[in-house]
């Protein structure tokens, strides 16, 4: 009986938003929209506000994960899908950036000459009216943890604004 309550419950909230949802016309639109906008930019300048780490406890086989909020700021210009390449800027140096878009994800590859390797991926979806959902990880590893650098996995998640 309680599933069967919660069955009805559920349906009379749904019934209840179903008028406001948009139908699948206007998800496919809509969808089309971001990917062109994804498409045509030539500028993207992304945050991240979340921040997960991950590291490998010592002695053990196990691995652990620590999520606190972030302050990064990236940005990639000169972008162009066709030739696959885009530039950013870094305190670091310049670094080749290779890019693939497919079906709504815009990657971007950064491999560093010192051997880490950077994904950012912007997604077709907004966050906010005009920005795109986007992670950012780094395959990184070092044996000193020096706070302000990166010396172990990171993934990002933030978004990004798009600039033709």
């Amino acid at each position: 009986m309680k599933t069967l309550t919660m069955v009805l419950v559920g349906a009379a909230a749904f019934a209840a938003i179903a008028p406001s949802l948009p139908t699948g016309a206007q998800t496919a639109a809509q969808s089309a929209a971001l990917e062109k906008r994804l498409l045509a930019a030539k500028k993207l300048e992304c945050t991240f506000g979340t921040l997960a780490t991950g590291d490998w406890e010592k002695g053990t086989k196990g691995t652990k994960a620590t999520v606190a909020p972030a302050k990064l700021s990236l940005s990639f210009f000169n972008i162009d899908i066709d030739e696959g390449t885009a530039d950013s800027e870094s305190g670091f140096g310049a670094t080749f950036i290779s890019v693939k878009y497919a079906h709504g994800y815009l990657h971007f590859m950064q491999i560093s000459d010192a051997g880490p390797l950077y994904l950012t991926t912007v997604l077709a979806t907004e966050t906010v009216t005009g920005r795109f959902k986007a992670i950012h990880t780094r395959h990184e590893w070092s044996p000193a943890v020096v706070p302000g650098f990166t010396s172990r996995p990171e993934l990002y998640v933030g978004d990004c604004a798009a600039a033709s």
